[in-house]
């Protein structure tokens, strides 16, 4: 989540309200402390929902990169409310999500492609 969404009820709430927006769109190893403090928060799933909803194409939001919020939305195209997906979906990679632990959704969604016998690595990458 950023700073900048500050017309959302849960923003407020949110763990990182505080924090100065540049250090929250970071790339690379410094996206691990981000990924942290979204653990923490209290309003992760709402602020996931913002970016998956809107498609927010930079930052870490709810704990996910860039990269695997593009893979989350193009293994999912027939999801029209992340919200309800994210909060009561039995889907494995949903259960993960809700979890305080870090997700891996990329290998997640990568080990579902073979096992699917659908793996294709350019289709992995290109959502990165």
């Amino acid at each position: 989540m950023t700073a900048l969404v500050t017309d959302q009820p849960w923003a407020v709430r949110a763990a990182c309200a505080a924090k100065e927006p540049d250090t929250l769109f970071v790339r690379g190893a410094e996206q691990k402390s981000v990924r942290q403090l979204c653990l923490t928060c209290p309003v992760r799933l709402q602020c996931l929902t913002e970016a998956l909803s809107s498609e927010e194409p930079f930052g870490v939001w709810g704990g996910l990169t860039e990269r695997e919020r593009r893979a989350l939305i193009k293994e999912y195209p027939g999801v029209s409310d992340w919200w309800e997906w994210l909060r009561d979906s039995q889907d494995e990679v949903a259960e993960e999500l809700r979890s305080p632990e870090p997700p891996k959704v990329i290998g997640r969604l990568r080990a579902r492609r073979r096992a699917e016998g659908q793996y294709d690595v350019k289709s992995l990458r290109s959502a990165s």
